[in-house]
């Protein structure tokens, strides 16, 4: 058997940023840190922080008054920033700068009377945070199904803006839909999807037609880590999405002799590792390295993590 692992995968710049804060707020603060909502879309990741000490919460109200709190990767709404701030408890925003960039997009449309669709998946935790910024008006649509049945007036100022996790293929489609019903729709001048979403999922289609079965590491909250195995179906290869090696079913190499491995932008090196050294040690496999596209993106700790260093010293 041999194994294409798949370059770019796992970890991207985001993920990386908000492992570091809370990793940082850890030693800074001591446990327990609240997070609100996990802070990446990963069960390994978060069943570690919860080792150590941290406490992924649902609500604002479950965070004691003063305590540390870390926003997760995916935003959060002015109105739990709001929130926080009546409970004096002490933020640290996490976000990636990406989404952020999504959130400030929202905002400045809204702020120019513009109604907004946002491309997305309803009750993702990013999505909840955009919406958050200008509720009234922005509406949400998940297909070319859900643009048809779009009303806005005739006159009604338009502009879109997506999710940064979606698949490229699926988001063009609905683009396409609405550029067709609303010609003068506007747009942000660069694309929302995130550069390692791009990457991971240009890897994956131009490596699976080489493999016979496609394993992507990632957890099933993840949207990136979904798109990935949804591409490789739709190219023809069976695929399985796992978070990790106990997950894996030997029936499914039966007659395979290669494997793509991928892993989502929240998913870890060290569960891509044990399913290589897996299918080394039943399968003898033999590893290729396969490079697709080179990342050099690092985010710096952001400033409201910053801020408090000099508190804390």
């Amino acid at each position: 058997m041999k194994i294409l692992l798949a370059n770019p995968r796992g970890f991207c710049a985001g993920v990386n940023m908000a492992i570091d804060c809370l990793e940082r707020s850890l030693d800074l603060f001591g446990a327990p840190i609240y997070v609100y909502h996990e802070i990446v879309h990963n069960k390994a990741v978060v069943d570690r922080f919860r080792g150590l000490g941290v406490v992924f919460v649902e609500g604002i109200d479950e965070v004691p008054e003063g305590f540390p709190l870390l926003y997760s990767a995916h935003g959060v709404s002015p109105f739990v920033r709001d929130q926080a701030r009546a409970r004096s408890l002490k933020a640290i925003d996490a976000t990636c700068p990406l989404v952020t960039k999504v959130h400030l997009e929202a905002v400045k449309y809204a702020s120019e009377g513009y109604k907004i669709v946002l491309i997305g998946h309803e009750g993702h935790d990013e999505v909840i945070g955009t919406m958050g910024e200008a509720p009234d008006r922005i509406v949400l649509v998940e297909s070319a199904e859900d643009v048809e049945a779009l009303d806005f007036p005739t006159d009604t100022k338009l502009a879109y803006l997506t999710q940064t996790t979606l698949s490229v293929d699926d988001a063009n489609v609905i683009i396409d839909a609405l550029r067709r019903k609303f010609p003068m729709i506007a747009n942000p001048p660069k694309d929302d999807i995130c550069y390692a979403t791009q990457n991971r999922q240009e890897a994956v289609r131009e490596l699976a037609p080489r493999a016979d079965l496609v394993l992507v590491l990632g957890s099933q909250n993840s949207s990136n880590s979904k798109r990935l195995a949804e591409i490789a179906e739709q190219l023809g290869k069976p695929s399985h999405l796992i978070d990790g090696v106990r997950e894996i079913d030997r029936a499914w190499f039966d007659g395979v002799e290669t494997v793509l491995i991928t892993a989502g932008a929240s998913a870890p090196e060290d569960v891509v590792s044990e399913c290589v050294e897996y299918l080394k040690r039943v399968f003898d496999a033999e590893l290729s390295e396969e490079f697709v596209r080179e990342e050099n993106v690092h985010f710096p700790p952001p400033k409201s993590l910053r801020d408090l260093l000099p508190i804390l010293n």
